[in-house]
């Protein structure tokens, strides 16, 4: 009589993994996606713009920090001149940004 109590009181059968045990996983990189790749993604093809619509004559802004004109464009390479006939040789993916026309003083 004991031991019938005892298997009736045996631990139910473990259940077989369900997608609700994968749901804070994928809700985990659902928010990875939206809050760190998108973005790079984003940010990634907007340089790549900027990069093409570089032209002679432009003033940009370095990821270092230097202020130049561009003097010549090759296909991964631009020569900026600093002034005072000082020129610096860069890569492409050097340039941060373009100097708005209206902030540059002739």
């Amino acid at each position: 009589m004991f031991f019938e109590t005892l298997l009736y009181a045996a631990a139910p059968a473990a259940k077989q993994p369900g997608l609700q045990d994968f749901m804070p996983l994928i809700f985990i990189f659902v928010i990875f996606y939206f809050l760190l790749i998108r973005p790079q993604q984003r940010q990634a093809k907007e340089h790549t713009k900027l990069l093409t619509a570089l032209k002679k004559g432009n003033k940009i802004i370095t990821s270092g920090g230097v202020i130049g004109i561009i003097e010549s464009i090759e296909e991964k390479e631009i020569v900026i001149s600093t002034g005072n006939n000082c020129t610096i040789r860069l890569t492409k993916n050097s340039v941060s940004a373009i100097y708005p026309a209206a902030r540059i003083k002739k």
